[in-house]
């Protein structure tokens, strides 16, 4: 089955398209990927020549679908109702995806991925699993990853104190050979162990065991899902011209336009598949942020009129055949009549998300190509970490956090209007319980920037984003404005085992981000949400709302009032 993809674009930006093109054909790009050559992008093959088994892990998978769907069998007549995902960026975000997307089969387990240390969010799960009759997955590839092992402790605890449990039997690691969560799965006689293979990036792993182990436990056809993505892989290994090869198709499009000034690749997709934003996000983020450049992911930013839109954007419409597209349709047909360059991708059904997966990861790599940047490593983000650590050092030695400057909503209206430029992204970094209410006041907040201050949007969760879009925030242009929303996260969870609670975790993770992107000259605001989060988020979207101008009484505008003088 052959990826639909059309293009609404200028004469001009068409042009663009096809010297980038030429430029791939010219440089052999797709033949020399296929082949895995280091030169392709720098000299250095470090962390290049490693981190190019995403390539073939198809094959690899698909001699492994009758295992999986075997095992997912077991699970579901050992009566397990809940499967609890505990990892961080790409070890979780593509199985979000077909979480959102598919939901489970009946019969099957219910997928829960957390991969947050806000209290809140802990509690959230927490409420809605029975911890006896639940699955956890713990999913890292360094297998270190401080969340995924906070979050492990707390759970091992919990389903030891249940009634009925059969411990280690209740566990599931997937990670790199070798590894400390290795060694720790089996000192814990957990049920199973998927070793991942290891030259495979979290970022590049969705279509390895850390997508399709909680796929086939939701119960989704493993082969139909993998057919689609050898059909996109035979597809991706054809040279250009323009039109035969929906990887460098889509690559050309995104880094020529982002290198005329067009780095704001905003996502648009259908309401069944909105998550796949989230994980484009961080593929695009932490491929391309990096030595002062980037694709700059929008993903899930509220519709606002076409003419509100700067002209530093690229949008792409993943368009699911079936779906409810009526209202998307007419935006992307009020965008096009606006001029700007449009982008879309057709879904024939939601196993055509795995042809996606694949198509993106090559458009990401070959892009790398382009930008002249190494697309396999993220030379920022052990910043956060090492401040974090530091964080929870002095919180542990001093009792608190370290000074910071923080804002009030008023405060932080007026410093986003004073440097709300053209070309400039607000990035909204969440530290707090995702809810509907939530969910909505930062859609509210993000359409008012959008609408009266004409900047791109986006809207990260943390510590989520510090293993997505981190790297693009440090690492990236320098046209970022960084607004982090702390909550009180009260009331607190303690970590069994460890000298600090998920409240402390998150707090430094927090104040260690808020120091490594100050350390890189970055834009930031730290707006503490208060005792009521909604209502000060509120107070800021209507500090950055023009209000309209009073209207005069009719009395007032005729002058033919009583008892006026003479």
């Amino acid at each position: 089955m052959k990826l639909q993809l059309d293009r609404s674009f200028s004469s001009e930006l068409q042009s663009l398209v096809a010297a980038a093109t030429a430029r791939l054909s010219a440089s052999h790009a797709v033949e020399r990927l296929w082949a895995r050559e280091h030169r392709l992008w720098k000299q250095d093959p470090t962390d290049i020549t490693n981190r190019l088994g995403w390539l073939t892990i198809i094959e690899y998978m698909q001699d492994r679908t009758e295992e999986l769907q075997a095992f997912a069998t077991l699970v579901k007549k050992r009566g397990i109702r809940d499967v609890v995902l505990l990892g961080m960026g790409g070890s979780s975000s593509g199985a979000e995806v077909l979480r959102a997307s598919f939901g489970s089969r009946r019969g099957f387990p219910c997928l829960w991925v957390l991969d947050s240390t806000v209290p809140g969010r802990v509690r959230q799960v927490t409420r809605a699993i029975d911890p006896a009759r639940s699955l956890f997955i713990l999913a890292s590839k360094s297998g270190g990853t401080i969340e995924v092992i906070s979050l492990f402790a707390y759970f091992w605890e919990l389903v030891h104190q249940t009634p009925g449990h059969q411990g280690g039997e209740q566990f599931l690691a997937i990670t790199d050979p070798g590894t400390e969560l290795e060694k720790l799965a089996a000192e814990h006689q957990f049920w199973r162990i998927f070793t991942n293979p290891p030259d495979i990036g979290g970022r590049y792993s969705v279509l390895s065991y850390f997508g399709l182990v909680p796929a086939a436990l939701m119960g989704i056809d493993m082969r139909r899902l993998l057919t689609r993505a050898t059909v996109t892989a035979q597809a991706c290994r054809i040279q250009p011209p323009l039109g035969q090869n929906p990887g460098t198709d889509l690559d050309a499009t995104m880094a020529s336009l982002a290198q005329a000034g067009r780095n704001k690749i905003t996502l648009i997709a259908s309401p069944q598949i909105t998550t796949f934003g989230l994980w484009a996000e961080q593929l695009l983020a932490e491929s391309t942020g990096k030595e002062g450049t980037g694709l700059i992911p929008v993903a899930n930013e509220p519709i606002v009129s076409p003419t509100a839109y700067g002209t530093d954007r690229l949008f792409i419409y993943l368009r699911l055949k079936g779906d409810q597209n009526r209202q998307l349709d007419r935006h992307i047909a009020g965008l096009a009549r606006q001029g700007h360059p449009i982008l879309t991708l057709t879904l024939q059904d939601r196993y055509d998300l795995a042809a996606e997966f694949l198509r993106w990861e090559v458009a990401t790599a070959v892009a790398g190509h382009l930008l002249r940047i190494h697309p396999f490593d993220q030379p920022n983000v052990q910043e956060s970490k090492d401040n974090t650590a530091r964080v929870l050092e002095t919180i542990q030695s001093t009792g608190h956090l370290p000074k910071q400057t923080t804002a009030t909503a008023a405060q932080a209206a007026a410093q986003l209007k004073r440097q709300c430029r053209l070309g400039a992204y607000v990035a909204i970094l969440a530290y707090t319980t995702p809810s509907s209410k939530m969910e909505q006041a930062i859609r509210s907040l993000r359409r008012a920037l959008v609408s009266h201050h004409h900047v791109t949007t986006t809207a990260c969760y943390g510590p989520r984003y510090l293993h997505s879009t981190g790297q693009l925030h440090k690492g990236g242009p320098r046209s970022g404005l960084f607004l982090q929303l702390v909550d009180r996260m009260i009331p607190d969870l303690r970590i069994p085992g460890k000298p600090f609670t998920f409240r402390t975790l998150a707090q430094a993770q927090a104040a260690g981000d808020i120091q490594a992107l100050q350390t890189h000259e970055q834009q930031t605001i730290i707006l503490p949400l208060g005792k009521n989060a909604i209502a000060t988020l509120q107070a800021l979207t209507k500090s950055l709302t023009p209000q309209a101008p009073a209207r005069r009484s009719t009395t007032a505008s005729t002058g033919s009032g009583r008892g006026r003088k003479k």
